[in-house]
C-alpha cells in the first residue's frame, strides 16, 4: 500500500522543470497536494498518478 502523511518528503523519478525533485506533502485524502521544496510550486495528484512518480519516501519524522 502506498503510505504517505503530512509532512513527508517525496522524491519523484523525473525533475522538476525547476530542478528540484523533492516535494513536501501538504495534504492528504483522495488526492495529494505536494509543494516543490526548490520554487514552491504546488501539485495536486490522485494517489494512483502519486505512487507511479514517487521514487522515494522520506518520513517526517526521519527530516529532523
Amino acid at each position: 500500500m502506498f503510505d504517505i502523511a503530512l509532512g513527508d518528503t517525496v522524491i519523484t523519478r523525473k525533475s522538476h522543470p525547476c530542478g528540484g525533485s523533492e516535494w513536501e506533502c501538504v495534504r492528504v485524502g483522495a488526492d495529494i497536494k505536494l509543494k516543490c521544496r526548490t520554487c514552491g510550486r504546488v501539485i495536486m495528484l490522485d494517489r494512483e498518478e502519486c505512487r507511479k512518480r514517487t521514487k522515494k519516501i522520506i518520513k517526517a519524522d526521519e527530516n529532523i
